[in-house]
């Protein structure tokens, strides 16, 4: 579906550059590939422009997007805590209905289609019911681990958004039987279209010398700085090397919610000269972090579908993960990578010395996971099948029977003040 057959698209997205995160690349890289297909698309997207905010994911208005429409909307609903006061997500939900409906008169959009089942799943939901437009959501990450676990306002919105949505997309099965484990959600309800990443951007330093290593190893952690990621167990895997007396030097890229903590972990484990701390990367210089690591290690508790992953994979790194939601559906324990147990540092470790004294294996799973990723996940690959969901939609009528779930008239004042995330919002 291309040029003039192609429907206008409102694309609502939870985190943009600047902001740091799998999310902001995924958008990307979409929205790119859209364009270039010959779509007309407007990217609304929220943004922190607050101290507390800018500090975990990096803040400030959207960037320009060659061929895109892009308008940043400064989620001011979420920075009231800042004042000591909760989080109106409500707020920010009328402010991105208001913007799609405002671009709306100015030119009608086909199709609104959210990236995040909420605040922008729901906001989706309210704009396609006023707009009379079909809707898709994308579940991408905490709002199918956590929201609607919170409490009960947030899993009204889950169940409305989950249950309303013209078409779900998600990742892999394992996040969708998760998600179908918190709420129930049919697996038919979800559309299967994996991550993508820009293989032509990430590619291997020398594709002749796949698991080759520096005298001294690096680790690379690449990433946001969270401990919900494992990173905490992989300093203590670091201090098991240490103790086996393992001359290996680990990076960790990113900033995030932890990035003081691991600080101070490195600080109390004695890690410092083994350990650094390289701060924010942006995207156009991620493919250059690649090419300093010589083993990537991701020791997720749980993903949507990992990016950083994918970059590894085409990268050329052999890769050391973890056995759970959202990995298990691109890598194989043997195949393309070596996965563990989560939070289990011992394992972690044991892992990555066997990585370290295996040439031929770092080269097999290298290899694989090298072929695998061009082959599935490029997005040239997964735009087709989002573009497919696209035709579908266009022309179709909202359902608008999730108002008996969800009350669109809802406010801070009368949502349940129990909620986690309303003190902290940025881990929503």
């Amino acid at each position: 579906m291309s040029g003039r057959n192609a429907p206008r698209v409102c694309f609502i997205s939870r985190r943009f550059f600047p902001a740091v995160s799998g999310m902001s690349v995924y958008a990307l890289n979409l929205v790119r590939e859209l364009a270039e297909r010959g779509h007309d698309v407007t990217l609304v997207s929220q943004y922190r422009d607050d101290r507390a905010g800018g500090s975990v994911y990096g803040g400030g208005p959207p960037p320009r997007v060659p061929g895109v429409t892009v308008l940043g909307r400064e989620s001011l609903g979420e920075q009231r805590v800042g004042e000591g006061l909760p989080a109106s997500f409500e707020q920010d939900v009328e402010d991105l209905v208001a913007t799609v409906e405002r671009e709306h008169r100015r030119r009608p959009f086909d199709l609104i289609h959210a990236q995040y089942g909420y605040p922008c799943g729901l906001a989706a939901l309210e704009a396609s019911r006023r707009l009379g437009l079909p809707n898709m959501v994308s579940i991408q990450g905490g709002d199918g681990h956590w929201v609607g676990t919170c409490c009960g306002t947030h899993k009204q919105a889950m169940l409305a958004v989950l249950g309303h949505a013209g078409a779900l997309l998600i990742g892999s099965r394992s996040f969708a039987e998760e998600v179908r484990g918190h709420h129930g959600t049919p697996l038919e309800r979800f559309t299967f279209v994996p991550g993508a990443t820009d293989t032509r951007r990430f590619h291997p330093r020398d594709e002749s010398s796949l698991g080759a290593m520096r005298a001294r190893p690096v680790l690379l952690y690449h990433g946001r700085v969270d401990a919900r990621k494992g990173v905490m167990e992989l300093l203590d895997a670091l201090r098991l090397l240490a103790r086996d007396g393992r001359e290996v030097r680990l990076l960790v890229s990113g900033i995030g919610p932890d990035l003081e903590a691991v600080r101070e972990r490195v600080a109390a484990l004695g890690l410092g000269d083994r350990v650094e701390l390289t701060g924010h990367a942006s995207y156009e210089d991620a493919p250059a972090v690649y090419r300093r690591g010589d083993l990537f290690v991701s020791p997720t508790y749980a993903e949507g579908f990992s990016n950083t992953l994918l970059e590894a994979m085409a990268s050329g790194l052999p890769i050391v993960s973890t056995r759970v939601v959202g990995v298990v559906d691109c890598l194989e324990d043997g195949r393309d990578a070596l996965l563990v147990p989560p939070q289990d540092a011992p394992a972690l470790a044991e892992a990555i010395l066997r990585m370290l004294g295996d040439l031929e294996l770092r080269r097999r799973l290298a290899r694989t996971a090298l072929a695998e990723v061009r082959e599935l996940y490029s997005w040239q690959a997964v735009g087709r099948r989002i573009q497919q969901v696209y035709g579908q939609l266009t022309g179709t009528r909202p359902d608008t029977g999730w108002t008996r779930l969800y009350d669109p008239a809802t406010t801070v004042d009368t949502a349940d003040p129990s909620c986690r995330f309303r003190s902290a919002p940025h881990l929503l």
